[in-house]
């Protein structure tokens, strides 16, 4: 069974990551088959969103991160997360349709699409240093470039989750909409995208990558690098084995 679907309607391709009975989190399967779904697309416009109740809860923390009782493996050369290349090279629009908790890489991911439509049910939060890690790329970079060094700083270093109304204030999301109008929302601005010469469009994205973006391949591989020295830290594995227990972690720099 696939945990990411794909449906075309026109122009857009609507990717919908459903895992729900686990709130979307992702496993090596999901990140493959998201990859996939990206760098196949023959859409002009993206949407992305999850199977309520969630958008993506992140890592699945038993299969990706080990249950906290080892280190993940990590490619043998540090590298840009496949998913993540395909995602921030893409010279398609990407809407994220945030239905719900957006958190851990499920933030990276809302993170790494062009715009964020928001449902009042949303919610978003930077959860690696929680579980001992950094975040992606996109939490370093474009987290910052959205609401401030300042805020970004707040979110990265204390793993805090705000609300939609918090995201839209801060400028993370350009609207938050009632629950039940979120995919109305996101197609129509998709179907708007999509109706405009997809060649100027193209190049209008990959323009604005040259002057915000910084050079993901070699960021990605500083974080891959950094993310495999943290895996393998007494903190990292006390941060998953609290939270599988439901008990607060006790962090000893270690």
């Amino acid at each position: 069974m696939a945990d990411v679907n794909v449906h075309r309607v026109g122009e857009v391709d609507v990717v919908t990551i459903d895992r729900p009975d686990v709130r979307n989190a992702l496993r090596f399967q999901s990140y493959d088959e998201l990859e996939a779904a990206i760098r196949t697309t023959t859409a002009r416009c993206i949407v992305i969103t999850g199977t309520d109740p969630a958008f993506c809860s992140g890592d699945d923390v038993r299969e990706v991160m080990g249950g906290g009782t080892g280190p993940k493996p990590m490619p043998v050369a540090p590298r840009l997360t496949p998913a993540a290349d395909a995602l921030l090279h893409t010279d398609v629009p990407v809407i994220a349709a945030v239905n719900g908790a957006a958190v851990g890489w499920g933030m990276e991911l809302a993170l790494m699409a062009d715009i964020r439509i928001a449902s009042q049910r949303a919610k978003f939060g930077e959860l690696f240093v929680l579980r001992g890690l950094c975040s992606d790329v996109a939490g370093m970079s474009r987290l910052a470039q959205l609401v401030g060094r300042e805020r970004a700083a707040e979110l990265l270093f204390t793993g805090d989750v705000i609300d939609a109304s918090t995201a839209e204030r801060w400028g993370l999301v350009s609207r938050v909409v009632e629950h039940e109008d979120l995919l109305p929302a996101a197609m129509q601005l998709a179907g708007k995208i999509a109706s405009r010469p997809p060649l100027a469009v193209q190049q209008l994205k990959a323009g604005m990558r040259r002057v915000l973006d910084p050079d993901w391949t070699e960021f990605g591989a500083w974080v891959s690098t950094t993310l495999g020295q943290l895996f393998r830290t007494d903190d990292h594995k006390e941060g998953v084995r609290a939270f599988l227990e439901k008990r607060d972690p006790h962090f000893t720099g270690r």
